[in-house]
């Protein structure tokens, strides 16, 4: 299945291109940072010293240069960094990438045109053509790429077909804002989740051809929502945990068919992904008036009265996922506003504002919290029931992307450039 306009384009950066080679042959290493939000999908980092401070000239192994606009977020292995952007001419097009740095060096290794669409005019001025992140499959041998309705792709990673776009298929909806929610891996299926006025529907393709293998789709009343999915294994079973407009529900991976749902007529345009532990789903219910919901994944069918443990108002985030690190669950509000909540209670133990605008879902790496907001600045604190901040650090340029991390350093996306941070010498 072809792209929107004109023949996709391939620029590969010849003279980096046996390292590429080399560097895509061996196993991914325990670092690795292959999808939105992580190893795990919840924003927990491999136990590695990383910096608890950085600025413009601290801490910084390099900075790169990225083309166009774009909010994915990073994802990386076999020592390569990936991200989408999209280049906008006002007069012939978007053209939409996916792009390649060596992690180590910051060097830009591969440029591939995978879509071209005849958009210029982006739908939310806070988007971008680029927002959901790319998984890598776990040999490393593909980049699977989202544009919500523009297209979805899988791109050849490394070896003498690297940067060759191996399908393509769209799956047409309207949204409000754009595109949103991140694609996941699971058992060779990729799986997406459409919400748009007209339609919606939870899908998995094939990860190997393309070919769509089931999909659910959502009983009305529908809207849009820009979440991403996320596995989790309940008793000897993996289910996966879709938030969408007006309720979330959990499915059967190889089927498609619903296992449980709750539901939250006031919730729509969802953003943050949900988080498992303790027994527990936590997720917020969008716009309007969030509501964050601790909801216990063993029940059947409609579970809204029987098995939603606890409710929170206060707090619940909208934008940022939260992150749960021991016995606590993190959250942060668009506005800035932190809440530490505990996870089997939903008491909370502390707010506290951050300061700032936040769009980015906080990480937990080297025993620490770190809060990243959009202009530029991240809070580290650390994690437990009293609020105990150990630095705020700073950026040039907006940060609405979620940091990676690998092999112990932070990897930022701003507006203009990619950041490898990490302890110096």
């Amino acid at each position: 299945m072809q792209g929107a306009r004109g023949r996709p384009s391939l620029n590969v950066r010849t003279a980096l291109g046996a390292t590429l080679a080399l560097c895509t042959v061996a196993a991914a290493p325990a670092s690795d940072w292959p999808q939105f939000r992580g190893p795990t999908g919840q924003g927990h980092a491999p136990d590695e010293p990383v910096p608890l401070t950085w600025s413009e000239t601290e801490n910084v192994a390099w900075k790169a240069p990225v083309p166009g606009r774009g909010w994915s977020s990073p994802v990386i292995a076999d020592g390569l960094v990936w991200l989408t952007t999209a280049v906008t001419d006002r007069e012939t097009g978007t053209s939409l990438r996916l792009l390649a740095y060596d992690a180590t060096s910051g060097d830009a290794v591969m440029d591939v045109g995978v879509f071209d669409i005849s958009d210029t005019i982006l739908l939310n001025q806070k988007n971008s053509f680029a927002s959901p992140t790319p998984v890598i499959d776990p040999a490393g041998e593909r980049v699977y790429v989202h544009f919500g309705a523009q297209g979805t792709a899988a791109v050849a990673a490394g070896g003498e077909s690297a940067g060759a776009v191996l399908w393509r298929t769209r799956f047409s909806y309207t949204s409000q804002h754009g595109n949103g929610g991140s694609p996941i891996l699971h058992d060779g299926l990729l799986i997406v989740s459409i919400d748009g006025y007209d339609t919606a529907f939870l899908v998995a393709v094939d990860a190997e051809t393309g070919e769509e293998g089931w999909r659910a789709v959502r009983p009305a009343p529908i809207s849009q929502a820009y979440s991403t999915p996320l596995a989790i294994r309940v008793g000897d079973a993996d289910q996966i945990v879709n938030v969408s407009a007006f309720r979330a529900s959990a499915h059967e991976p190889a089927t498609g068919n619903e296992i449980w749902r709750v539901e939250y007529p006031g919730g729509f345009s969802n953003v943050s992904r949900p988080v498992y532990g303790h027994g527990l789903v936590y997720l917020s219910t969008g716009f309007n008036e969030p509501v964050l919901l601790a909801v216990r994944p063993t029940g059947r069918g409609d579970v809204t009265e029987s098995e939603v443990a606890w409710r929170l108002r206060r707090g619940a985030p909208l934008t940022a996922s939260p992150i749960l690190v021991g016995d606590e669950l993190y959250t942060v509000t668009d506005s800035g506003i932190a809440t530490c909540i505990d996870a089997l209670t939903g008491e909370i133990h502390w707010q506290h504002r951050l300061g700032g605008n936040h769009s980015a879902s906080p990480i937990h790496a080297g025993g620490r919290i770190y809060f990243q907001n959009e202009e530029g600045v991240t809070t580290v604190i650390a994690p437990g029931p009293g609020l105990e901040q150990l630095a705020s650090n700073e950026l040039d340029g907006s940060t609405l992307a979620s940091m990676a991390v690998s092999d112990g350093a932070f990897f930022i996306r701003t507006g203009t450039h990619l950041y490898r941070i990490e302890e110096a010498p």
